[in-house]
């Protein structure tokens, strides 16, 4: 049996993006700020990893964690509330001013 071929760094990067890119689709202040958090912490453990199974096994996972992502932030945005008070709009600048 070959070894597992571990996917490629640039592989595990647009992985990285589109898992925060799903974190930051939920309506919901504290599911976002969780979702973040625990895709960074995810993917900041797995940085200096060399072993070709354990980087397999991490991207299979992850692939089927973001499709899972994916449809709870569609559920979330479709029930979201009202914002919440630390949540902040954002100030939009224009060209010349401020």
């Amino acid at each position: 049996m070959s070894p597992p071929v571990p996917p490629s760094r640039k592989t595990l990067l647009h992985l990285y993006a589109a898992t925060l890119r799903a974190s930051r689709g939920f309506s919901s202040y504290n599911f976002r700020n969780y979702f973040l958090a625990r895709t960074k912490d995810a993917f900041r453990g797995i940085q200096n990893e060399s072993d070709p199974a354990k980087l397999s096994s991490f991207y299979h996972a992850a692939v089927e964690e973001l499709a899972v992502l994916k449809r709870s932030a569609i559920v979330n945005s479709l029930y979201g509330g009202w914002k919440l008070v630390v949540e902040k709009d954002k100030i939009e600048r224009t060209r010349g001013v401020n």
